[in-house]
């Protein structure tokens, strides 16, 4: 499906009897035949692009094909060079965990946060504890003061399913 969209009608494949025409760099050529157009292509040694196939007429424009698709492609890669991809961490824990496990948890969550990375705590519920999830808010809400100082609650603590969630991210 994809590959049709990205399909660039050109040169010989334009079956339209007359284009818009404009000669990259700016000089338009107004509404002239689609034989004209390709023959003003051929003497410049350039492509003729069906830009706007569904105007009326459509647009076309004389350029290097090549070269176009080719900074394209180069605008493209910079962008995703320049994207930052968010790294979350998880750290589960349980309504029975001990004091110093908590601890241990939270020192590798610290861990996390200075290098950057969002840190989602789970507390997950089974059997019977799920009839009391106020247990595992109260888990998160003894966790949240030993990374409050170098992180910032993006959600509070929710429940979901059989899961209490909260997510950390680090402050700026």
């Amino acid at each position: 499906m994809s590959k049709n969209k990205d399909r660039v009608i050109m040169n010989d494949d334009i079956r339209v009897p007359e284009v818009r025409c404009n000669v990259d760099g700016g000089e338009s050529l107004g509404i002239i035949s689609t034989d004209e157009a390709m023959t003003k292509a051929n003497e410049l040694g350039l492509d003729l692009v069906l830009i706007a196939p569904n105007a009326k007429p459509p647009v076309a424009k004389i350029m290097d094909y090549g070269k176009f698709k080719y900074q394209e492609e180069k605008k493209l890669k910079e962008q995703r060079k320049n994207q930052v991809k968010i790294d979350v961490k998880e750290i589960k824990l349980s309504v029975k965990i001990a004091e110093n496990d908590i601890a241990y948890k939270v020192k590798h969550a610290r861990e996390f946060l200075e290098k950057g990375k969002h840190v989602k705590f789970r507390v997950f519920l089974r059997g019977r504890e799920m009839a009391h999830p106020e247990a595992a808010r109260e888990v998160l809400e003894r966790v949240w003061p030993m990374v409050e100082d170098i992180a910032t609650m993006e959600k509070p603590p929710k429940f979901e399913g059989r899961y209490y969630n909260m997510y950390v991210v680090p402050k700026k």
